[in-house]
């Protein structure tokens, strides 16, 4: 991983991370069974990005999130990632203990060298054969950029904090109260092509996100067809982490809405896709950056739309498979417009309108088994001409962000 900035004055980083996973899972029966898995963490070499860039005195964004966010100096460790028990039968199941998980607003992440995963208790029940409710009980996460099993609540600021809607340095790293994290879906066909999905993630003290999204698809001479509209409410909670303004995460009387939708086409090698936001209510629109990567139809790798009171984005994408050779191209091109950056309690992170672009490449080589390598480059600019203060372009715009990826698997049935 490498990042670097147009302004000069504004610290260069990179870094090369490995990581090595070993699991495996034990079946008794047709019911029960059994995972486990532990993953070791190196710094194989990287520049000084653990201290603070010498022009802003903020931290570094990207690199950082390779290894231990709250020591970064630390270039080798390792975490217990799952260890679980399960039981299903046809119609249910259960499984308790530690896990990874896939839902709209708590998920795996975009990348880096580990996923988020979580300890606690999943469920889920299948009404129909096409219907089905699913349900997660959280006591303790430990987020990708971390090697620390935490409560809910210690989670929250190890990513950058941004401001407090008083327009001073946020404080709710440590100071957060939230004992669990309950999730629910529900999920299903209507008719034929058209799926539906219904969830809420309750995060105790702090907020409560319910999120609709529809789906469908059809087929025509010109290609494989689908649109999509989501549609979301959010509303602060309790004391939302603590009752004191200054170290607060979110307001408890905040109440915002998220609109997104989607219009997707396939051909043959092609794809390609337009996406659309809009959110806005009082208040900011919060997901915690620890949890996993926006919802919304127009998020793109490396960058998240959430700290907002309003966001209005536009997203593009066209991508091509080279199926012989195994290679696939693509690319994202986005419109980002937010808050004025001088309204603190609109806008968190004193981040300024943007675009975004990316171009990737994955190559899937067809003679070694679940080998792929992933390049990945991103460049960020600000939409103003106006002239920008460090601190709202370092981890922010005016940057080339740039990522190469090998993973390779190895399993035995």
């Amino acid at each position: 991983m490498n990042t670097s900035y147009n302004a000069e004055s504004l610290r260069s980083d990179y870094a090369l991370g490995l990581t090595s996973f070993v699991g495996g899972k034990l079946s008794f029966g047709k019911e029960w069974e059994f995972q486990s898995g532990y993953r070791v963490f190196g710094n194989a070499f990287s520049s000084p990005f653990w201290e603070p860039d010498p022009n802003t005195g903020q931290a570094n964004r990207y690199e950082s999130g390779l290894f231990n966010l709250l020591d970064p100096q630390d270039r080798l460790f390792g975490r217990l990632e799952l260890f679980s028990l399960a039981y299903s039968q046809p119609r249910f199941g259960v499984k308790v203990g530690r896990m990874g998980i896939q839902s709209d607003w708590v998920n795996a992440q975009d990348g880096r060298l580990s996923p988020t995963v979580v300890e606690g208790v999943h469920a889920w029940v299948a009404l129909t054969p096409s219907w089905k409710v699913k349900g997660w009980g959280i006591n303790r996460m430990n987020i990708r950029g971390s090697k620390d099993w935490l409560p809910v609540g210690e989670t929250l600021g190890i990513f950058p904090q941004g401001r407090s809607i008083l327009g001073n340095p946020a404080t709710y790293f440590g100071n957060t109260a939230s004992s669990w994290l309950g999730i629910w879906e529900l999920d299903g066909e209507i008719k034929e092509k058209a799926k539906f999905r219904f969830s809420q993630t309750y995060a105790a003290n702090l907020f409560l996100t319910s999120w609709a999204t529809l789906e469908r698809s059809w087929k025509t001479s010109a290609g494989l067809w689908s649109t999509g509209i989501q549609s979301g409410l959010q509303q602060g909670l309790g004391e939302g982490g603590n009752v004191d303004t200054q170290k607060q995460y979110k307001n408890p009387s905040d109440l915002n809405f998220a609109v997104s939708a989607k219009l997707n086409w396939k051909k043959g090698p092609w794809e390609a896709q337009l996406s659309a936001t809009q959110d806005g209510g009082k208040g900011r629109w919060l997901s915690p950056r620890e949890w996993g990567k926006d919802a919304w139809y127009t998020f793109i790798p490396r960058e998240r739309n959430e700290g907002f009171e309003s966001v209005s984005a536009a997203v593009g994408y066209v991508a091509y498979r080279f199926d012989e050779a195994g290679i696939q191209v693509y690319t994202y091109a986005g419109i980002h417009i937010l808050p004025d950056p001088q309204d603190a309690a609109a806008n968190k992170y004193n981040f300024p309108s943007y675009r975004q672009h990316n171009l990737g490449m994955k190559y899937i080589p067809k003679k070694v088994k679940n080998l792929d390598f992933h390049l990945i480059l991103v460049v960020k600019e600000p939409l103003t001409n106006q002239k920008l203060l460090p601190v709202q372009q370092y981890n922010k715009v005016d940057l080339l962000h740039f990522n190469g990826i090998i993973n390779w698997k190895l399993t035995k049935d």
